[in-house]
């Protein structure tokens, strides 16, 4: 023991000489000075002991040598025997010890030329460490039984897809003959499961050979062939969840009813992996780099990073894609989707060699929101662009407003979504023309402001009408369809009751419009005039009257039994207030026509009894097929 005391402290001398020394006559010195205070630093000395310290080097190397050569050259796997692969990381552990202890006395020529010698073997040394912890790791999945492969507390054993179109080997993957094939998830639905890729015992074995070849320097070597057999598993999972390897520029260029199908298939292939694939992983990793918390980190970066930008680059792609608003319910899914995940996202990717992908998932993420706001804007200029072009047969149903309004419906099913997509945009657009409330949501500015473009766009529509009561017709139906989809769905609770009942008043406006400019001069004719008339001419007023009255109602109801009232409700509000206002009129007219016996035969003028008319009115609004006036 005091023999090997005095040995390191002749080698730390040595080594201060060394550092201090600018060239060997300078060392020489310093060594010089340092054998005036102690004979043990004489130049004789310590050139008896460098000498003895070379030899000990030299036996204690070849030994090394002999050892280590006969498991690198071998060409059986090392770790196929427990005997040969204890006794191999025993040896590496001596030459590790070895390097480390003489690296101080370098400065020797003779020991710096045994610790070159050392550091040839220990790279031929990792080398073949790395082939066993290939090896291992490759071997590893083949040999886990399929039934173990899927483990949930939940839900007990779950199967394990190898990626085989046939169940004829159902414990094993591969053969002896067999090309080699990566087991791989199948699409489910449970995320209470974790994956155990690799058997106990094949995680120790790799747990110790990374603790050799990072303690030999060679941390980052380890590192990348563990991420590159764990990534193809990755790699191949995702592939097998049905998610393709897709540029940016392939999504954007696909139809879009494919990328409908895409979707679907990211969403699952998103879920599995940020829930099941990369959690299983993150354990594995820690596993087999237990204690060596870098090296864990960079491997589990190094094996999702492929995978997660896969999954991020697809996302990217639909986020800077077409606005077009048929798409906003599949971005609303990718979105929640995304926004679902960053917890996990949050929690799998937290170490410093990931935050680059936790950062570029919030991004993204941001960036589909950018998208649907986007696409509303999108529909705003759909709605304001529309022209007046033909008008709807019968003063029906305007497509735009069925298409806005059935839109609008679907869009807030996503309500919470969307208020929080809304709310992280900086600044409420139309918000001071709309409405100046300051309890306002985001939402639910955006869908009045959208309700008062299609308003205003149907009301340049309606002006293409020759006829004004056919005008209010229209304006009628819609006003009606647009509240009744607002009443019956969340747009209520977004506008509010103020805004239903105004637009309910402004229907029960356009039903007196309407009224007044088709039926105020039928109802005109049957009044009679104040005052005295000769008795000749109050017979010809009242014969002229009843003609003119059976021309206009004759014309008005040929016309108005093709129009279309949609809502049955209404239909029968509107018929029933039109025998009101009309029916009297005429049986009063009627009755003081009959009580005048100038007039002789009264059957002659009188075209209509009061149920022909009743009737007639009945007849009326009862549309023409194509007419719009059906209602979805």
């Amino acid at each position: 023991m005091a023999e090997n005391g005095e040995e390191k402290l002749l080698a730390v001398a040595r080594h201060i000489a060394k550092t201090l020394g600018h060239n060997d006559n300078m060392a020489d010195d310093i060594l010089q000075i340092f054998s005036n205070f102690d004979g043990r630093f004489s130049r004789e000395k310590m050139a008896d002991d460098d000498r003895r310290n070379s030899a000990a080097l030299e036996l204690t190397l070849k030994s090394l040598e002999r050892q280590i050569s006969q498991y690198v050259a071998a060409d059986q796997p090392i770790w196929s025997d427990s005997a040969d692969s204890a006794a191999f990381l025993d040896a590496i552990d001596d030459l590790i010890a070895t390097i480390r202890d003489w690296t101080p006395m370098a400065g020797d020529k003779s020991v710096g030329a045994c610790l070159v010698r050392a550091e040839d073997l220990m790279q031929q040394t990792m080398f073949r460490l790395e082939d066993e912890f290939r090896t291992l790791v490759e071997r590893g999945g083949e040999s886990l039984e399929l039934s173990r492969a899927f483990r949930s507390e939940s839900n007990g054993n779950l199967s394990f897809d190898s990626g085989a179109e046939d169940d004829e080997d159902e414990e094993g993957v591969i053969g002896d003959g067999e090309e080699h094939q990566i087991p791989t998830a199948q699409p489910i639905t449970d995320y209470d499961i974790v994956i155990d890729s690799l058997p106990s015992g094949t995680i120790n074995d790799l747990h110790e050979i990374a603790k050799r070849m990072v303690a030999a320097g060679f941390g980052k070597e380890c590192s990348h062939v563990y991420s590159s057999c764990r990534r193809e598993f990755l790699e191949e999972s995702l592939s097998r969840l049905g998610l393709q390897k897709l540029s940016i520029d392939e999504v954007q260029k696909m139809p879009w009813q494919d990328l409908e199908d895409e979707i679907e298939r990211w969403i699952k292939a998103a879920n599995v992996s940020l829930r099941i694939l990369f959690p299983s992983e993150r354990r594995l990793v820690d596993r087999v780099f237990y204690g060596l918390s870098s090296a864990a980190d960079l491997s589990f970066m190094e094996v999702c990073r492929g995978s997660t930008i896969q999954i991020l680059n697809f996302t990217d792609a639909v986020a800077i894609g077409s606005r077009s608003p048929e798409r906003l319910f599949k971005v609303l899914d990718v979105f929640e989707t995304m926004r679902d995940l960053m917890p996990e996202f949050d929690s799998v990717f937290s170490n410093q060699y990931c935050l680059f992908l936790r950062n570029e998932a919030i991004t993204i993420w941001k960036r589909l929101g950018e998208a649907i706001r986007g696409i509303f804007m999108e529909l705003e200029n759909l709605i304001s662009r529309d022209p007046a072009k033909a008008p709807v047969p019968g003063g029906g149903l305007h497509p735009i407003t069925r298409y806005v309004m059935n839109y609008l419906r679907a869009a807030c099913r996503s309500r919470q979504t969307l208020e929080q997509v809304f709310e992280d945009n900086a600044g409420v657009p139309h918000q001071s023309k709309v409405d100046d409330r300051a309890s306002s949501s985001s939402m639910s500015v955006q869908m009045a402001w959208i309700m008062e473009l299609l308003e205003s766009n149907l009301e340049a529509k309606s002006k293409i009408y020759r006829d004004s009561a056919l005008c209010y017709v229209f304006m009628m139906n819609n006003g009606r369809y647009i509240v009744q989809k607002v009443k019956d769905s969340e747009l209520g609770s977004l506008l509010g009751d103020d805004w239903i009942r105004k637009h309910s008043a402004k229907v029960r406006q356009y039903h007196v419009n309407y009224q007044r400019s088709s039926w105020n001069k039928v109802l005109g004719v049957l009044k009679l005039e104040s005052g005295s008339l000769a008795p000749n001419a109050a017979v010809k007023s009242m014969k002229e009257k009843l003609k003119l009255f059976n021309i206009y109602f004759d014309e008005i109801c040929k016309n108005q039994s093709n129009w279309v009232i949609f809502d049955e409700l209404l239909r029968d509000e509107l018929r029933i207030s039109l025998t009101k206002i009309l029916l009297p009129e005429y049986q009063s007219f009627v009755g003081r026509f009959q009580n005048v016996p100038e007039i002789g035969r009264h059957d002659k003028y009188i075209k209509y009894d009061s149920e022909d008319i009743e009737a007639r009115i009945n007849d009326l609004f009862q549309g023409s097929r194509g007419s719009g006036g059906g209602r979805k």
